[in-house]
């Protein structure tokens, strides 16, 4: 089968089925929960890493008898059965489209390795049982780690992300800014891929009290709502707070399970602002937050998390920007 062949896309649909087919059986035994998440968890490098690899392999095996495969076939071909599984549980309302985003590069990545491996498989093995027992271990493997690799507890990590933004206004313009922010209006919103992903949209946070010991309720779209403690009050200088997300009130559909702020895996435990000076009515605001990550695939994660809490302060940081440099 040449690439070139238009019926190219046609030949390898009931491979790419296939592969579909396995993924939607994994990720619906993984989220039954009929025997436990000690056993089998969703959030564990098992299912996140292992499926994909497990899916483009079988895809590939399913599409061996086909003449003419090349590398690239081998490499490519598993995106569509992950592409077509990924949008699936979306569809399904298995997953949500922030788990959906950060699952994409892994899943095409992985996908591909497992379709690489298939043919090494086909290439080693040339007795078609055999191909058979190999194909049924890779399949099987998400199921037989997975007991074994939730024996461990998940690693906890502390990771800090920091933001700035230089601002042309006196500094006790700025200092009014970030003590307490009023409804931010549809006009000063813009654009921004991180609530394209389904991230909810900062509206306000008001002070209740002023100085340490003072509380910020910093509220987001869908009814997110973060109380934040003032650890620091330095007025034109520093404003440092512990935050705490109030889950209780926050719908289902706002957060997918598995990214709740405040949840098992994910949480912000403090932020706070500092005011640089760099000279007249020139200011350097900096923006900074710690997230606590508990996964068993930190390694892929935070790349996420610190990516999504840098996109997140760079929009609050340019909101008061305009709001100061307009005053």
């Amino acid at each position: 089968m040449k690439s070139s062949d238009p019926n190219t896309l046609k030949v390898a649909l009931p491979a790419v089925a296939v592969g579909l087919m396995y993924g939607l059986l994994c990720r619906f035994v993984y989220g039954t929960d009929l025997l436990g998440k000690e056993v089998l968890d969703v959030m564990s490098a098992t299912f996140i890493c292992g499926v994909p690899i497990s899916l483009g392999f079988l895809t590939m095996i399913v599409h061996r008898e086909r003449e003419g495969l090349g590398f690239w076939h081998y490499l490519t071909l598993p995106w569509m059965s992950g592409f077509l599984f990924l949008i699936s549980t979306l569809i399904l309302a298995w997953e949500g489209r922030i788990c959906i985003f950060l699952w994409i590069p892994l899943v095409m990545c992985l996908s591909s390795l497992g379709g690489l491996l298939a043919m090494l498989a086909l290439w080693a093995i040339k007795v078609r049982r055999n191909r058979m027992y190999c194909t049924s271990l890779v399949c099987a493997l998400p199921f037989l780690l997975a007991p074994i690799e939730n024996l461990k507890e998940r690693a906890s990590e502390i990771r800090s992300v920091r933001s700035q933004i230089v601002i042309h206004a006196p500094v006790d313009v700025v200092w009014k800014n970030i003590e307490r922010v009023p409804a931010i209006t549809e006009k000063e919103h813009r654009f921004s891929f991180v609530h394209l992903m389904g991230f909810p949209r900062p509206i306000e946070a008001k002070l209740i009290g002023e100085g340490i010991g003072a509380v910020r309720h910093a509220t987001f779209e869908g009814d997110v709502l973060f109380l934040e403690h003032i650890t620091e009050w330095q007025r034109n200088e520093k404003l440092s707070f512990t935050i705490t997300a109030n889950t209780e009130n926050i719908p289902p559909d706002t957060f997918d399970e598995h990214v709740t702020i405040g949840g098992p895996y994910f949480d912000v435990l403090n932020g706070g602002y500092e005011i640089e000076i760099l000279g007249e009515n020139r200011i350097l605001l900096h923006l900074s937050s710690q997230q606590r990550l508990s996964t068993n695939f930190n390694f892929y994660s935070h790349l996420w998390t610190e990516w999504l809490m840098k996109s997140i302060q760079d929009y609050i940081l340019e909101i008061i920007k305009e709001r100061c440099e307009s005053n």
